[in-house]
């Protein structure tokens, strides 16, 4: 294992969880371990590791770039990690809100959407 990929592994379980990042870990396997491997140092190890921007700025950023890019099965994944990143409610409102303006408004009322459940969704749990 790289240092790059022990930092990105300890800066993936520290924004999503434990109990995220094990159920993935369960389902990695031969085909997709180097996959897995690259965004687990690429991501996960340098650009979430870098202590540029804060966490809640990076949650903010990611959550708007896969609305506006339309990658919105990634987007409940980050909606949860802002428990842990400080990212609040407004704060990805704000973002959708750009969203809207720079890269359409059907976009962003999509991950308005799933943001709002996601969020209904952690009001009714607890932290894990």
């Amino acid at each position: 294992m790289s240092d790059r990929f022990a930092i990105g592994m300890a800066t993936r379980r520290r924004v999503l969880g434990d109990k995220h990042v094990d159920q993935a870990e369960l389902s990695r396997n031969a085909f997709d371990d180097p996959f897995q491997t690259l965004i687990t140092e690429a991501a996960w190890g340098n650009v979430w590791a870098s202590d540029a921007i804060s966490p809640r700025e990076r949650s903010m950023i990611t959550v708007a770039l896969l609305a506006a890019l339309g990658n919105l099965e990634e987007i409940p994944m980050h909606i949860r990690a802002t428990r842990r990143t400080g990212a609040s409610k407004t704060d990805i409102a704000e973002a959708l809100q750009h969203v809207a303006i720079y890269a359409g408004v059907p976009r962003a009322n999509q991950a308005i959407k799933i943001a709002k459940s996601v969020f209904e969704e952690m009001d009714g749990q607890s932290d894990d």
